[in-house]
């Protein structure tokens, strides 16, 4: 006699998938892993304005960017200007966003060292920054 109820180790397997904490519970950290980090080709040297303009704009980025989720900002030095945008996925809390955010300018600074332009994309955030106004 063939019986219609499910097998035991689906009922396991949907109870456990039922009772698990969703991706972003409270022991959850955000997720740096690299999709991708672009450079530019072009560089910058130490005493370029731009080197100022930068480390202004990747700042803004990640004391903004937190709170508000998605942040565009320029620096304002026009002797070299600096533009930039983070982005959080909205589930994140502001701390994990802040964390993901650096965790991607380092990740832009390890890959693309004096670049003039550097793109982060991580799992739940990412981080743009070019010598020239642009829009994701």
């Amino acid at each position: 006699m063939a019986s219609s109820a499910p097998p035991l180790f689906l009922l396991l397997l949907l109870l456990q998938l039922l009772l698990a904490p969703g991706p972003r519970g409270a022991a959850a950290a955000p997720n740096t892993e690299a999709l991708s980090v672009l450079c530019n080709g072009a560089t910058y040297g130490a005493g370029d304005p731009f080197a100022a303009s930068l480390a202004y704009v990747l700042s803004e980025l990640a004391s903004a960017t937190p709170a508000r989720g998605n942040f565009y900002d320029i620096s304002p030095y026009p002797t070299a200007f600096a533009y930039g945008h983070a982005a959080c996925r909205p589930a994140l809390s502001a701390a994990d966003c802040a964390a993901c955010l650096r965790s991607a300018v380092a990740q832009m600074g390890d890959t693309c060292g004096h670049s003039v332009g550097a793109r982060a994309v991580l799992v739940d955030c990412s981080v743009r920054y070019e010598q020239y106004a642009f829009v994701d």
